[in-house]
């Protein structure tokens, strides 16, 4: 009789100090929402919601700048120059922070610190947009907001006030994190059908990005009460996210992308794609089936796994996975750019 072993299962890997972050952050965002639909902002304010003022001067290699689009509405982004490369001409990625349309901002310190990575690493001209937010603000806000921003960078005069001169309008990558990256493919998809003058968006950046629907999926049941994300817990983010007049369903085309009720883009010219998952996320399944949806509407798409890993993971420097996906990010914006200006020639 031949004795066999199974292979090693991935199991959760983290630092005690990446632990204890994703910890608080949880306890904070948590008791911030209520069960009557509501975000206590004054206590998340001052819990957690610690803001980072730009910088004119280059820190660590990256100016920013801060710029406002639309006051009535607290439309603005926030600007990362590498200061390194004035010279070369720059991809620009319009980036959508997480936080499940509810929470969080460009200038909170987790994704002034992401977006300098992106800028100094990639390198690009990094334009991260703070968005209206739920419960306040339901569906189509947020779109219509992230949407607005490209509208703007698309005239000339707003581009010339706003971005540096070698940020090339012609290589634009939309980016976002969890509802982010909801936001990524949604804008992006709307871009497809608009006709910009100037931008032209060529590649899609989708990490975690929240999904969902009325099936409950095997990663939801299997990792409930991992790191950040729980069933409960993105029940109460599309319950106060969805529009109100249509009844809570999520399987709206907005959350579950691929569902049922979603929108055929196999015959829409949609941008090169990026889609990062984990293995400990439980939107791991709606992800997965993100992915496989694009591919088999015939787009071009990349997957990347991190078996190890929890939702956000790449929010945490101190892991080696979040330097590695930043590695990856300038790997995929690099071949689609280079893709892209092989087409024009020929």
């Amino acid at each position: 009789m031949v004795a066999t072993t199974k292979p090693p299962q991935p199991s959760l890997s983290l630092p005690w100090k990446t632990r204890i972050h994703i910890s608080l952050f949880s306890a904070v965002t948590e008791a911030c929402s209520r069960k009557n639909g509501t975000v206590n902002r004054g206590l998340l304010k001052y819990l957690l919601d610690f803001r980072t003022p730009p910088t004119s001067k280059s820190v660590n290699g990256v100016a920013s700048h801060d710029v406002v689009v639309d006051e009535t509405r607290n439309l603005w982004f926030r600007v990362y120059v590498p200061t390194q490369h004035a010279g070369e001409d720059l991809p620009v990625i319009v980036f959508f922070h997480g936080g499940g349309f509810a929470f969080l901002s460009p200038d909170v310190e987790m994704y002034d610190v992401v977006c300098r990575r992106f800028a100094r690493k990639v390198p690009a001209v990094v334009v991260s947009v703070n968005y209206r937010l739920s419960p306040e603000h339901r569906y189509p806000a947020q779109h219509d907001d992230c949407f607005d921003v490209l509208k703007f960078l698309d005239d000339e005069e707003n581009r010339s006030k706003s971005l540096p001169e070698n940020a090339n309008m012609l290589r634009c990558f939309i980016a976002g994190d969890s509802a982010g990256g909801n936001l990524a493919h949604h804008v992006a998809q709307r871009a497809c059908e608009f006709n910009f003058r100037r931008l032209k968006v060529i590649g899609v950046v989708a990490i975690q990005p929240f999904f969902g629907g009325e099936e409950q999926t095997d990663s939801e049941t299997r990792l409930d009460g991992t790191p950040i994300v729980s069933k409960r817990r993105t029940d109460w983010f599309w319950k106060v996210f969805l529009p109100k007049g249509e009844g809570f369903n999520r399987d709206h085309p907005i959350s579950n992308v691929s569902g049922p009720n979603a929108v055929d883009i196999s015959k829409v010219d949609f941008p090169a794609t990026m889609v990062v998952v984990a293995g400990f996320d439980p939107l791991y399944d709606w992800q997965k089936r993100y992915y496989k949806w694009l591919k088999e509407s015939g787009k071009e798409v990349y997957l990347f796994e991190y078996p190890n890993m929890c939702h956000a993971f790449y929010l945490f420097p101190e892991l080696p996975e979040s330097g590695q996906l930043f590695g990856q990010v300038k790997d995929f914006i690099d071949k689609v750019s280079s893709n892209v200006a092989t087409l024009l020639t020929n």
